[in-house]
């Protein structure tokens, strides 16, 4: 038996991901979430006759016939890392569409997508979006882009060629041989881009045209199923439905589903099971998340499939956990298995809290490829024990105590222990802002700790002692210095060239002004306590703040990005100074 293909459509946000699915689906889902992006995955089948109906004209004219059963839509939730829905091994999707805002091209979280494709191994078509927008762009009353272009002025194909063009630039350098896609001469080596318009629905024809026909052609043996082998899929959410109970959303990805089978999941207590009361699916092209009684009941349904379940037991599922048929042998090691591979943590970095445990594997991805580490993952709201957890981390990398909560609340005791420990927490139900107020975190603590170390850390400096300008001999002894290297501060200890320290800087002065730092370039007075000039020091001196061997290792090993390519040179040269002395004495 030949199954749908599952085609998860991706792109960065405002790019018109969701905004496409509603030209495909004529529905609304659009601006009905958290600031407009898609949180939780969501799929819609769009039966073969639909495509058809659509892509019909365009069909004929390019003699294509098509045999797949339909197309399964994913529209991938606020970030396209958010890999909530996975199969052990690999990616769940046998296609994807990367959605691109052709007056943009590719942005940041464009590239992230295209790294997941990449590791996946997925391939995928690029829909460039908004073709609407060209300045001139004149709306043709069809679906087929191939009809519409040529009816636009030549300004205008010549604006949307100029886009392609760089957007195909782009994509080289990604690593991507690409070209729109009635000019690409091997699908297997050359990316097809398809321009569209989610707003007109031009182009639409030929972008179902060709995810039909590049699964059908491609993807072969890994559409072929066997009904009779169990089902196994992964629960996108929970919910509450009026008559049903509390229910559950599954993309079955293998086998078949029937009515009375049991069925494992992952849940807080380990593996449960529960048995299938009542099984459900969408009615054509409408969105597995609405509800409103807009479902069909059947008794059985085989993969590809967007379904809902029903059954005593299903209130303890955890959303983004496997779902498998316990006919399936091995059934609670798989489960076992993919809880281990989420939730395994570092010995130090943040904590992390959230709704799913897709949503916990996707951050987990995104911070790991940010080069975060996680000390804990868990789901549900922020407890007090999560703070004090943070709190811990204070002690052995501060720069990681912190809560990042994900579509979670938080309880109030954790609230008020969060305030008294000084641990931030961040919440959002947007990942994009959730990753974005992490760096900024991340951001201020680096810049408070490069502050705390500028203030407690001697950095190399080099004075040359100027002739003519002792203003005063001792008690405290005050003069001129030109800093030739580096720089110095108050409290400074200061060393000749044989490694003799004659003191410390107790103030530093320009033009009778108090100053906390003078760097190279600079000529201020500096004051001395416990010298004579014409002693201790003379004129044309050269001077060198004073830093042990260990203190000098410390700065090139650990904070090197905290110096100049000069530092480097005046540090070796301290060192030198710190061995000759050692020699002698």
């Amino acid at each position: 038996m030949i199954r749908q293909p599952i085609i998860t459509v991706m792109g960065h946000v405002d790019h018109g991901k969701t905004s496409l699915l509603d030209r495909i689906r004529n529905t609304t889902m659009a601006g009905r979430e958290a600031g407009r992006i898609t949180q939780h995955i969501g799929a819609s089948e769009v039966p073969i006759d639909v495509v058809k109906r659509i892509c019909g004209p365009l069909m004929s004219k390019m003699g294509a016939d098509i045999t797949i059963p339909g197309l399964l839509f994913i529209d991938t939730p606020g970030h396209e890392a958010f890999t909530n829905l996975r199969r052990r091994g690999g990616s769940m999707s046998d296609l994807a569409i990367l959605v691109v805002d052709i007056t943009k091209n590719l942005e940041p979280q464009t590239y992230e997508a295209i790294e997941i494709l990449k590791e996946y191994k997925t391939p995928f078509i690029v829909a460039a979006n908004k073709i609407d927008l060209m300045t001139g762009w004149i709306k043709q009353d069809t679906n087929c882009f191939s009809d519409s272009f040529p009816k636009q002025s030549k300004s205008v194909q010549e604006e949307l060629e100029a886009k392609i063009y760089t957007l195909i630039g782009t994509l080289s350098e990604a690593g991507f041989a690409s070209e729109r896609f009635d000019r690409v001469v091997d699908v297997k080596k050359e990316l097809s881009i398809v321009p569209i318009s989610a707003k007109t629905g031009e182009g639409v024809a030929e972008l179902l045209m060709f995810a039909a026909g590049l699964s059908q052609k491609f993807l072969g043996k890994r559409l072929e199923i066997d009904p009779g082998e169990p089902g196994v899929g992964g629960i996108i959410e929970k919910k509450e439905e009026k008559g049903l109970g509390i229910t559950i959303d599954v993309i079955l990805y293998n086998g078949t589903l029937r009515v009375n089978d049991n069925v494992a999941f992952a849940a807080q207590g380990g593996v449960k099971t529960a048995k299938i009361r009542a099984l459900l699916r969408p009615r054509p092209l409408q969105e597995l998340r609405e509800s409103s009684g807009k479902f069909i009941y059947v008794e059985e349904v085989s993969a590809a499939a967007g379904i809902k379940l029903s059954g005593s037991g299903m209130e303890e599922a955890l959303p983004g956990s496997m779902i498998i048929s316990t006919d399936k042998e091995g059934y609670e090691n798989d489960i076992e298995a993919e809880l281990k591979e989420v939730f395994t943590s570092d010995k130090t970095g943040i904590v992390l809290k959230a709704d799913t445990i897709g949503s916990v594997e996707a951050l987990s991805k995104l911070l790991g490829a940010s080069g975060v580490k996680i000390s804990k993952k868990g789901l549900g709201n922020v407890t007090k024990r999560d703070v004090l957890d943070a709190f811990s981390m204070r002690a052995t990398d501060p720069s990681n105590a912190v809560i990042i909560a994900f579509n979670v609340g938080m309880e109030e005791d954790a609230e008020l222990e969060s305030h008294a420990a000084g641990i931030d927490v961040l919440r959002a139900d947007i990942i994009y802002k959730l990753m974005d107020d992490l760096k900024e975190w991340m951001e201020r603590q680096r810049q408070g700790e490069r502050k705390m170390l500028e203030q407690t850390l001697t950095f190399p400096g080099m004075v040359l002692v100027l002739p003519n300008a002792a203003f005063r001999m001792s008690h405290p002894a005050v003069f001129g210095v030109d800093v030739l290297a580096g720089r110095i501060k108050p409290s400074y200890r200061l060393m000749k060239e044989n490694g003799e320290v004659v003191g410390s800087i107790k103030e530093i002065q320009d033009n009778g002004i108090g100053k906390q730092e003078a760097r190279k370039g600079e000529s201020v007075a500096i004051s001395m306590d416990g010298i004579t000039f014409g002693r201790q020091i003379r004129a044309e001196d050269r001077l060198y703040t004073y830093i042990s061997s260990d203190e000098i290792r410390e700065l090139k090993f650990k904070h090197a990005d905290m110096l100049g390519g000069e530092d480097i040179e005046l540090l070796d040269r301290l060192a030198d100074i710190n061995r000759l002395a050692r020699e002698r004495s």
